[in-house]
């Protein structure tokens, strides 16, 4: 099984916006790392975000390039500072792809826990608007690929 953990696209200041909804170049970088998900097939029956504007506008983007269409649903524990122990625990149960639109330095811990079993050892550098792919190894997971908005503007 495959889990893909995405962070946010860029987003307005709190000073500009409170709310911080996306800039139209984080709009623009998700929309084009959607497009390249989307033409590589890639799949999710659901993708969970945190609830805040620019993760639940990243996340609707997302899922209006996936096809068939996942379900896109706000989900408790995906704040930046939330312990990644409860998404860490969703994406085990979880019997089908699943995508998760987050935050730093949440993000980063929960890849860091799944990979190696602690949240404190970085090992996966993040990047607005782009994705981590990890797949379920025996006993823990691995990093299968990443991409990055950078990656797909040079090609």
């Amino acid at each position: 099984m495959e889990v893909y953990l995405v962070q946010h696209g860029e987003a307005k200041s709190e000073a500009e916006d409170p709310e911080r909804p996306l800039t139209d170049k984080g709009r623009r970088e998700v929309e084009l790392t959607a497009g390249q998900i989307s033409a590589a097939g890639i799949k999710a029956a659901e993708i969970l975000h945190s609830g805040k504007l620019r993760a639940r506008q990243t996340a609707e983007i997302l899922a209006k390039y996936l096809s068939p269409s996942p379900t896109v649903k706000e989900e408790k524990g995906l704040a930046p500072l939330d312990d990644p122990q409860k998404a860490k625990n969703a994406i085990e149960q979880a019997d089908k792809p699943l995508m998760i639109v987050g935050h730093l330095p949440h993000l980063s811990k929960l890849a860091s826990l799944l990979i190696s079993g602690s949240a404190e050892k970085e090992v996966v550098k993040f990047r607005m608007g782009g994705i981590v792919c990890l797949e379920k190894g025996e006993g823990n997971w691995l990093v299968k690929w990443a991409l990055t908005p950078e990656i797909l503007q040079t090609s």
